[in-house]
């Protein structure tokens, strides 16, 4: 029955401890339940084994160890150790000796399993051990698994990788899993065969299958093993073990490999249902050979042209799925080929199962034509890049076997691609890479260089410094690599010294290698290491192998590190140190002076090291939340009055929750509380609307409002009748996206639907794009491929508008079924914080594009909903979960989805109700339209018109678009300076407003001049940055957001002060070099500005003796604006509207404060001259 919750026992532990049954878990996670399974099985045929799993972390098997952490307690009870490797090959090196273990002593257990896990680049690097391993053999009763991560599409890696060759080179036995349940499955297998046949096990894992996430079957009967019959040199079959692995005596191990070992496992291979024939009929053909994540692919093709398995028997297609795809199955290939006019192999990357297969066949006296990267005419086919896919599958087997077979009926699947492929969506739009977190230290280590210089990049977080930087950051090498590819280009080049980023993980890791290679070469060459204290792109684990902070000084010296500098957000850290730990010469700097530090470095020759010690961000978070770590009180906020959205202080912090907003008044900046990790980099910005606060104690802030929804009202959508639905969801990494698929994925799975998952995070954990794939089945459909296809979603869920606009995405999306469920939250990206030139693309017109391929769409801004509810954006995700839901396009019940966000234990009451507030969203949309939405620093400027301000508007009979943006700047005008001044801007516009309507029936251009106007006659000197720090507006947003009661201090740099920069000593003082925070007591002298305004521009005004230059350029742009406007306003019927329209809004572009305004006038002039040039 839909939506009745039928498993009432359910436990997020199931996935570990349910012996017998249904559960849930991820790719990740089924390779956790591997090992247990495999020791269960083992005490089940009498034996008490123990397992070692080592290895090295990286995607898409980065947070194995996370997991074999997490769940440390039932893996001790099944004997199950876990040491990390410090590097992918030591920790094969490991695994390699508890399999000599019994060659040593005694064993504590009947048998020692193994599991090394590593991604292709460590498959890699690990290439002489596993030769070594397998030479080796396993040991009695062991048996061991080596976990290649297959990243294909390079989603998080620097080159796509496939394992298969380099396991191929090491002889051994390669199994491929193609989904969750498979990993069980198939991992027995290959845990059996390896014990059996006396070499490790290769189990290749491709993302799509380690960040899977589905249902699966576990039963101690459901994987039988049957020990094949084999006799080697007359005996039943034993494999010896020999570690005299020098010379001659390897020779006899490599005869007992090839003709004993790789024929026990082929044996093993026959013997048991690891290589299925899926699909047969009595007159097949043409035969399709496939593996693994790609055989689903196959299958969904062939389902989604209609070629059901009746439609593949009629015309002749026989399928045979490869559980290992070495060595080759002798008996099952003779099996599947006879009769066969073609087999067509599909594999991703290059020829791996075609080129053994053609091997295996070549003798055959009836071979059939056997194609898989070319046709029989030497065309390509399937392509030996990239990643494949059931969309680009769907048509190259169309196109094969309808050419073949002379099908040419229409077919709705290739023309729902074709609709797709040939879309035109009229504009580029802007993606969402990933960036640095919020208060990442790399905004300071990496991406802070002197003037002129370069860097290599690193592995790692490292890496996003080559897209994030402007290029002053480039190239990488391999994993401790770092540094050494200078000393071979060095003596070629012209210049003479680089910088190299490194973080601590990859320097303990290996890249200290490198560092000793460059000081061998007599380089010049500084090495950036980060000390984080984090291995943080997989997770935040500890670095393995890795020196505290006075040990790696010491030993950076030992190696012949000329200099050694440390750089550090908190120089006070290190006074409980005690002297004699430290190399006797480091030297210890603030961050602050990094830039001098890294002169320094670059001016010693030969080698030397910057070390910058600062947490990484998100794993400080993290501890601050379990009250691991001290959380500092203060806060950051910026009065948007004073706030010029110039962008200097995203440019010097570089950090995600410096936010830029639309204002009335255009651009502005705001720091997104809930982000905000506390670096108070951002303070450094050149600019005076920065406050730091310690909130009020007592609880005095704005209240959240009370959520009085009760379920129980809210109608129950109406649903399709469809049971089934594609769940395709897009969102930023970091915001919960992976948590909402996996706890709808659990509702399904609790009312006994078959789930099928898939999370796209790639490096979308900084800030990036997530994309996530939900299939919910019924318990009797075909296993598929995890992925939505084209053309076939259900629900479109955007959580970020510009992930939902990106095309790539857009093409899930089909006019006659898709239902879209929109947050129009314009969450900027980390360009957008770092420059003003970077701005949102327009909302409006994303919308449109995502509407214009939906059958039907709901708009809500989640994010502003969910900060007003609950003061966090976390809830965001599940506000559109019940928009969704209401709108008909998830299909279970409401129940479920409570049940499962009650199992989830997170959050439990806030994600209820952000899942019936956009329940009632949809069912009643007049509800939210009476919500006042709260957002943090919002001044609330509503324009107060008084009696003189009115009579000055109305002077100029403004129209009422015209009148609006009046209202908002006389006001202030006269606050500014007096009535007077205000007169002088409105007689201004009224020129304008008047040449204007006699050719135009809108006011676009008296608008825009009436904004621009204002912003360069309204410039904030100290008089108005005075008064607009004492507007009741701003208390009243700091008394919100942080108490009545809080304490504020302003972060001023007073230019007074700045003169003295370079004066020894009194440089020393307070607000000479940095801002000073300056607190309440300050108010007085504020308020004396503030009044002084009547001696602004007087021989009086003592304040522009520090700012001459800035108030005399302020002047000039001012006289230029106001003067080509007047002269070529004339001409305003002769073609010089347009001109005037794009001159009018130059003004824009005059941003910030002192040097940074100065700046950005030099824009301002350039495009002027274009404009009037051209």
């Amino acid at each position: 029955m839909a939506g009745q919750i039928l498993k009432t026992n359910f436990s997020l532990d199931d996935k570990y401890t349910l012996f017998e049954g249904r559960v849930i878990l991820s790719g990740i996670q089924a390779l956790v339940r591997l090992l247990l399974d495999q020791h269960r099985a083992d005490l089940i045929k009498g034996f008490n084994t123990g397992t070692l799993v080592s290895g090295y972390r990286g995607s898409p098997v980065g947070t194995l160890d996370i997991n074999l952490v997490k769940n440390k307690k039932i893996l001790d009870e099944h004997n199950v150790k876990f040491i990390p490797g410090v590097n992918e090959d030591l920790g094969a090196t490991l695994i390699y000796g508890s399999q000599m273990a019994g060659m040593v002593s005694n064993v504590k257990y009947d048998g020692v399993l193994g599991m090394w896990y590593g991604k292709a680049p460590g498959v890699d690097r690990s290439g002489d051990i596993f030769r070594h391993a397998n030479f080796l053999g396993v040991g009695k009763n062991g048996g061991v698994l080596a976990v290649a991560g297959d990243d294909p599409s390079c989603k998080s890696s620097t080159l796509p990788s496939q394992s298969e060759p380099a396991l191929f080179d090491a002889m051994m036995p390669i199994f491929y899993p193609g989904n969750v349940q498979e990993i069980l499955d198939l991992g027995r297998y290959a845990y059996e065969m390896s014990r059996y046949s006396g070499l490790w096990s290769g189990f290749k894992i491709v993302t799509d299958i380690a960040d899977g996430f589905g249902s699966a079957f576990v039963d101690p009967q459901r994987v039988n093993i049957t020990i094949p019959d084999f006799t080697y040199n007359g005996q039943p079959w034993k494999h010896t073990q020999n570690a005299k692995l020098v010379g001659h005596h390897s020779l006899p191990t490599e005869k007992e490999i090839h003709l004993g070992r790789i024929t026990a496992a082929k044996h093993f291979l026959a013997s048991n249902p690891i290589n299925k024939i899926t699909v047969q009929g009595n007159q097949d053909k043409f035969g399709i050979i496939t593996a693994g994540k790609t055989y689903y692919d196959v299958i969904e093709a062939f389902e989604s042209l209609g070629w059901t398995t009746e439609y593949l028997n009629k015309i002749g297609i026989r399928i045979l799925k490869l559980g290992a795809t070495f060595p080759v199955d002798s008996a099952i290939i003779d099996k599947f080929s006879k009769g066969l006019d073609d087999i067509f192999v599909i594999e991703e990357k290059r020829s791996f199962i075609e080129m053994l297969v053609k091997e295996e066949l070549y003798n055959s006296p009836t071979k059939p034509t056997i194609v898989g990267k070319y046709d029989e005419d030497n065309n390509h086919l399937i392509p030996g890049y990239g990643e494949l896919t059931a969309d680009s599958l769907t048509k190259i087997l169309f196109k094969r076997y309808s050419t073949m077979m002379n099908i040419d009926s229409p077919n709705t699947k290739i023309n729902i691609l074709s609709e797709v492929d040939n879309r035109v969506y009229a504009q580029s739009l802007s993606g969402r890479s990933m960036y640095f977190c919020s208060g990442c230290p790399h905004n300071t280590s990496t991406v802070k260089l002197p003037e002129g210089d370069s860097a290599f990049g690193g592995i790692g977080c490292h890496l996003m410094a080559m897209f994030v930087d402007d290029g002053k950051a480039f190239g990488t090498t391999q994993m401790g690599g770092e540094g050494a590819q200078w000393a071979g280009m060095e003596p070629f080049v012209e210049k003479e010294h680089m910088f190299q980023n490194v973080g601590d993980g990859t320097f303990f890791h290996s890249g200290s290698l490198a560092l000793r290679q460059a000081v061998a070469a007599n380089s010049h060459l500084t090495y950036k290491i980060l000390y984080n204290r984090a291995v943080a792109m997989t997770g935040a684990q500890d670095p393995d192998g890795g020196l505290d902070l006075p040990e790696l000084t010491k030993y950076l010296k030992s190696e012949g590190v000329e200099k050694v500098i440390i750089t550090t957000d908190d120089t006070s850290a290190y006074d409980s140190i005690e002297k004699s730990r430290w190399e006797k010469d480091i030297k210890i700097m603030h961050r602050d002076d990094i830039i001098d530090a890294q002169k320094q470095l670059k001016a010693t020759k030969g080698v030397t090291v910057l070390i910058h010690d600062q947490s990484c961000a998100a794993n400080l978070r993290r501890q601050r939340k379990r009250g691991l770590v001290h959380e500092p009180k203060e806060r950051i906020f910026i009065n948007e009055a004073v706030c010029e959205g110039c962008g200097d202080c995203g440019v010097k912090s570089n950090c995600l929750s410096v936010q830029p907003i639309k204002t009335e008044y255009g651009r502005k900046t705001q720091i997104d509380q809930p982000s905000c990790n506390k670096d108070y980099s951002c303070v450094e910005g050149n600019c005076p609307s920065f406050i730091k606060v310690i909130p009020s104690e007592s609880g005095d802030k704005r209240a959240l409002p009370e959520i009085n929804i009760k379920a129980s009202k809210i109608p129950e959508p109406k649903k399709s009748n469809a049971k089934i639905g594609n769940i395709f969801m897009l969102g930023i990494g970091g915001t919960g996206v992976v948590t909402v698929n996996q706890i709808i994925s659990t509702a399904a799975f609790l009312e006994n639907k078959k789930v099928v998952a898939l999370d796209q995070t790639g490096l979308s954990q900084k800030g990036g794009s997530v994309v996530s794939h939900l299939k919910i089945l019924e318990p009797e459909n075909a296993d598929c491929s995890s992925r939505v296809a084209n053309g076939e979603s259900d629900a479109y869920l955007v959580f970020d508008l510009l992930t939902g606009a990106n095309p790539k995405n857009m093409e899930k999306l089909n006019s006659k079924r898709s239902v879209s469920v929109i947050s129009t939250s314009e969450i900027p990206t980390g360009d957008m914080v770092r420059s003003t030139k970077s701005e949102y693309p327009e909302a409006a017109h994303m919308i449109g594009l995502i509407k214009e391929f939906s059958k039907k769409h709901v708009l809500l801004n989640a994010t502003e909903l969910s900060e007003h509810f609950f003061g966090s954006n976390m809830q965001a995700n599940f506000i559109v979960i019940g928009a969704a839901y209401q709108s008909g396009s998830i299909p279970i019940d409401a129940s479920s989805i409570q049940e499962a966000i009650n199992i989830n234990g997170v959050a439990v009451k806030r994600n209820t109700e952000a899942f019936n507030i956009g329940r009632t969203i949809v069912s009643d949309p007049s509800w939210v339209e009476s919500i006042d939405l709260y957002r943090t620093g919002d001044l609330n400027p509503q324009p107060v018109v008084t009696k003189e301000a009115k009579k000055i508007i109305d002077s100029i009979r403004p129209d009422k678009d015209l009148r609006n943006v009046l209202e908002y700047r006389v006001s202030e005008l006269i606050d500014y300076q007096n009535i007077k001044y205000a007169e002088e801007y409105a007689s201004f516009i009224k020129k304008v407003y008047k040449a204007e309507k006699k050719e135009r029936s809108a006011s676009i251009l008296s608008q825009n001049v009436a904004r621009y106007l204002f912003k360069l006659m309204a410039i904030k000197d100290e008089y108005e940055v005075a008064r607009l720090s004492l507007k009741a507006e701003l208390d009243m947003a700091l008394s919100q957001e942080f108490g009545s009661s809080a304490k504020i201090h302003y972060m001023l740099h007073p230019p007074f002060l700045k003169i003295f920069a370079n004066v020894p000593l009194l440089n020393r003082m307070p607000g000479v070099k940095s801002k000073v925070a300056l607190g309440s007591w300050f108010r007085p002298f504020y308020m004396l500005l503030k009044n002084l305004k009547f001696i602004r521009g007087t021989k009086f005004d003592f304040m522009a003796l520090f700012t001459a230059e800035v108030r005399k350029a302020d002047k000039a742009v001012l006289d230029h604006y106001k003067s080509n406007i007047l002269e070529n306003l004339p001409d305003i019927g002769n073609g010089k509207y347009e001109k005037l329209i794009n001159f009018s809004v130059l003004p824009d572009d005059v941003r910030g404060y002192e040097e940074v305004r100065l700046e950005s006038m030099k824009t301002y002039y350039h495009k002027a001259e274009n404009i009037f040039k051209a």
